[in-house]
């Protein structure tokens, strides 16, 4: 290392994401080892409004920069001190990606190996409170003139670069971290290479945490480890500052993707992460309802809402619950305009469902109509069966569940595949129960309709059925289970 080139780098930048965020300082020091060749600070103007929060950190404001170069008259003065040398910063993705996105900007690739001397304290200087820069510096007695500016943060980043390589004997640390198949060289800073090492490659959830232990993140994965390192391959402003802000990595093996869905949804749902978005959104739940009109008909209806309240049946799209609507209005003779169908009309014309009889032309009692639009609302009652769906569990000697009573998500579960399961009841003392949600609903209804009957078992009063699930109306329904029509 003695005869290695190295460029300590700091900048300061207008904040904002890392495609967004443009330079207003940069310092380089060129080394070769722990010798100091040569030094460059200069402001730049950053063709941009600087917030006032940042100028209160920096106190780099908009006049201080006007007069400043521009990036494209220094880039080749940076090219040039970085050149041929391991790029070297305190957070180093920060510099360096921030650095690479303006040569970009000008149609130049930048590419440098890098050092990360947060990642390298931790190793070389461990047990200490905090490794941010300015903590680090005061617990080793390091001093630091005009923090928060590019040339005091570079100059304190030297001292401590320095230091360190005489603490490394033989250069072992360096040398791995410079390695191109180093976890070292792409973890974000406050993340250990054994947290990662720990990680299996098996189906389950993981969870990002922050350094109060707060979840940022969930997610799930048919390989844990895998899946988690890519999130730090990803060059996305929204993944690097996740990592930025990742301390630990928690994990839970589930055995198959259909168990690690659930757990994700429910941790999204107890935890509210910061960085989850999709399932954080309510979905949109569509109900046929039935009231009594005024002419004392029981008429049915589509509703939309955010929230999954009781009703004859529940939706998880609107095209399901009218397709349903039109079979029990076709299948039990209702009237396409009393189930909602058709309106502006006083007579139903229905392009398709022709066999209504007469309740809207006044030639079929109330009381009759009505007797057939409660058959019709019973009916959907008997579609909330009770079944288990059966999948791999965590070892070979067990397998995983996930109950479904009355048409309810229940939860999930574990039971070795020697325990005799006759009943529904014998899966109760094995069962994590879970909450019912449009999201779990949504991933049960996925499940379905892409595997089907072969991995589930049906109960009839809580006995074992084997077999499909017998559908009262097969005219209606066939021999599919029906989507869209799971109770919460």
């Amino acid at each position: 290392m003695e005869d290695q080139l190295f460029a300590v780098v700091d900048v300061e930048t207008t904040g904002g994401g890392i495609n967004g965020n443009r330079l207003t300082e940069i310092c380089i020091v060129r080394l070769r080892g722990s010798v100091i060749l040569d030094k460059y600070t200069t402001l730049i103007n950053p063709e941009k409004n600087i917030p006032l929060q940042i100028t209160a950190l920096t106190g780099i404001d908009n006049h201080l920069v006007a007069k400043a170069p521009k990036f494209h008259e220094v880039a080749r003065k940076i090219e040039e001190m970085t050149r041929d040398a391991i790029f070297v910063a305190h957070n180093v993705s920060f510099d360096y990606n921030v650095l690479r996105n303006e040569f970009k900007d000008l149609g130049f690739e930048f590419t440098r190996k890098k050092l990360c001397t947060v990642r390298l304290s931790r190793k070389l200087i461990p047990g200490l409170f905090s490794y941010s820069l300015g903590r680090l510096c005061d617990s080793i007695n390091i001093p630091i003139i005009d923090r928060h500016r590019a040339e005091g943060d570079t100059d304190a980043t030297v001292i401590l670069f320095q230091r360190m390589l005489t603490l490394d004997d033989d250069y072992k640390v360096f040398r791995s971290f410079l390695h191109s198949h180093s976890k070292e060289a792409t973890l974000p800073p406050h993340l250990s290479a054994d947290q990662i090492n720990d990680l299996p490659d098996s189906p389950g959830i993981y969870l990002f945490k922050d350094k109060h232990h707060k979840v940022l993140y969930a997610g799930k994965a048919v390989n844990i480890k895998k899946r988690v390192l890519s999130h730090f391959y990803d060059k996305m402003t929204k993944e690097y500052r996740l990592g930025q802000e990742t301390y630990y990595i928690d994990h839970e093996t589930t055995g198959n993707e259909l168990t690690a869905l659930l757990l994700e949804a429910d941790h999204i749902r107890r935890h509210y992460p910061k960085y989850n978005q999709a399932q954080k959104r309510p979905g949109l739940v569509y109900q046929i309802i039935s009231y009594i009109n005024q002419r004392g008909i029981i008429q049915l209806a589509l509703g939309k809402t955010k929230l999954t309240m009781d009703s004859v049946g529940t939706f998880y799209n609107r095209a399901a619950a009218a397709e349903k609507l039109e079979q029990l209005c076709e299948f039990f003779k209702l009237c396409p305009r009393y189930c909602t169908l058709q309106s502006k009309v006083n007579v139903c014309s229905h392009y398709r469902i022709q066999n209504c009889e007469g309740i809207c032309e006044g030639s079929e009692s109330t009381e009759n109509y009505n007797a057939k639009v409660k058959e019709a609302i019973a009916s959907l009652g008997e579609e909330t069966p009770t079944y288990v769906i059966r999948e791999k569990g965590r070892h070979f000697k067990e397998e995983a569940f996930v109950l479904v009573k009355d048409g309810r998500y229940q939860g999930f579960g574990y039971v070795d595949i020697d325990v005799p399961i006759t009943s529904v009841d014998d899966y109760e003392p094995f069962l994590k129960l879970q909450e019912a949600t449009y999201h779990t609903h949504k991933i049960l209804s996925n499940y379905l309709r892409k595997q089907g009957a072969p991995k589930m078992l049906f109960f009839d009063d809580k006995a074992l059925r084997p077999g499909n699930l017998k559908i009262l109306h097969p005219q209606i329904f066939g021999r599919k289970i029906p989507q869209g029509s799971m109770v919460l």
